[in-house]
């Protein structure tokens, strides 16, 4: 059993004693309520720590970045509720966030309320970690009913809304307009012309390697394994394929749609249209020091590389353009998440912490349109439809992903773990010419063996 699931199951244990016996932070919490003075939530997240530059910015429009934009938007509710709230911010590293997280559990020292993936929200629902909150958010005026379905998707379980959905993030094709000029592959408008098959995205590949010299694409095919898990899950997707069963607690992975979205990877690498050996630093810069015309990667990036196209000493300059992955297929979907908020149960054992909480929650859900200038999407149908998000670079175009975004089902359990096992054997196939016969059936074996696991 790894850290992370033995800390998860611990965490339910551990939490479930304490709120049957009235523990520790229970009792000390009730004492803090009968003292005058602001109510202190403590707020776990990621996304990195910038005081430095934003600690005492109140004005999220001034910031730039996810840290920036986040740290503000704290501030300026501190700095709204000053004398009655405090929030407390506790910043965890991205790639042990979750084990961070459960240890937390594990030493009942629970955040009010904590960032997660809504790829992971499910394993804490079942381990009733956290728990619904549809009541609550009538209460304060966060509308369910202005959720984006993708969003909606992400944090329901059993009819019930388990988190505030902040945004959705997608995979993306991020083009080097200058590099597509030169290969013929822009329209009249001055969009990139993209492909509508996979026989149409080979030609043009091979069309933008005969004019440029380069290859098409550069995406982290190396010691990325969860990239080349959306990759290969967007294009099953699009051919309406399905690889998990209907209960969540299987994969598959011999079926017609699977072979199709191997055989195109499989073909783009050994023809040379992406850029070998490539990670995710790596193949960024690749992009930007103008090495390919195609990244593919996700929504976060946006902010970036527009900054990188306005400055005149950059490959990239004033030929910066980005587009949902194309519909290759049958139907348009993209492999997508996002990031939610949740409330930690007993993260706020009294009635003033936990309707601070959900006031902090109220406030991130007004301020929805602010978070999405980071290259996010936005997870509420009005601010999708107004006028503010669509002049936004590129998020009217981008906005389809709200409906067309797809991910693991939700009742799939352990998420993270099982798109590694995927992904790694993916890039074997791929890249290293593992046998695919062999590479599918460890998939399912590990993948089936993880999941049996993470339903126990």
């Amino acid at each position: 059993m790894s850290a992370g699931r033995f800390l998860l199951r611990a965490a339910a244990v551990a939490l479930a004693a304490c709120v049957a016996s009235g523990c520790g932070p229970t009792r000390a919490a009730d004492a803090d309520a009968a003292k005058p003075g602001p109510v202190e939530i403590d707020l776990m997240r990621f996304f990195g720590s910038c005081d430095a530059t934003y600690g005492n910015n109140t004005d999220p429009r001034a910031a730039v970045g996810e840290c920036g934009i986040l740290t503000s938007l704290v501030n300026e509710f501190n700095a709204q509720n000053k004398g009655r709230i405090v929030v407390r911010t506790q910043i965890g590293e991205w790639g042990p966030y979750y084990d961070q997280l459960n240890a937390r559990l594990v030493a009942s020292d629970v955040p009010a309320v904590a960032v997660m993936h809504e790829s992971m929200l499910g394993d804490y629902v079942r381990r009733k970690l956290v728990e619904p909150l549809d009541a609550d958010f009538a209460q304060v005026g966060i509308d369910t009913n202005d959720f984006t379905a993708h969003a909606h998707r992400g944090v329901t379980f059993a009819g019930k809304t388990y988190a505030l959905p902040f945004d959705t993030w997608s995979w993306l094709w991020h083009f080097d307009m200058g590099l597509m000029k030169k290969a013929g592959l822009v329209t009249a408008e001055g969009k990139p012309v993209l492909p509508h098959s996979p026989d149409e995205l080979l030609a043009q590949a091979r069309q933008f390697r005969k004019a440029t010299g380069k290859p098409y694409f550069a995406w982290a095919a190396a010691n990325e394994p969860s990239a080349n898990t959306r990759t290969f899950l967007t294009l099953v997707y699009q051919q309406n394929g399905k690889v998990f069963a209907d209960d969540g607690r299987a994969i598959n992975l011999h079926t017609p749609e699977v072979e199709k979205a191997l055989d195109l990877m499989q073909a783009l690498y050994d023809e040379g249209d992406v850029k070998p050996g490539q990670d995710y630093a790596s193949s960024n810069q690749s992009y930007l020091n103008g090495d390919v015309g195609v990244l593919i990667v996700g929504t976060w990036t946006i902010a970036q590389f527009m900054s990188e196209a306005k400055k005149p000493d950059s490959p990239l300059h004033a030929g910066y353009y980005v587009t949902p992955f194309p519909t290759l297929y049958a139907r348009p979907a993209i492999f997508a998440d996002g990031h939610s908020w949740v409330l930690m149960k007993g993260g706020t054992p009294d009635a003033r912490s936990r309707a601070a909480a959900l006031q902090l929650m109220k406030f991130l859900y007004d301020h929805d349109g602010d978070w999405a200038r980071t290259g996010h999407l936005t997870t509420r149908k009005s601010v999708a439809e107004s006028a503010d998000f669509k002049a936004l670079p590129f998020r009217a175009e981008l906005a389809e992903i709200t409906s067309t975004g797809v991910s693991i089902p939700n009742n799939v359990g352990t998420q993270r773990a099982v798109e590694n096992l995927i992904g790694e054997d993916i890039g074997n196939i791929v890249v290293s010419h593992k046998p695919r016969a062999k590479a599918l059936a460890d998939i399912e074996k590990r993948v089936n063996a993880q999941l049996r696991r993470g339903h126990h």
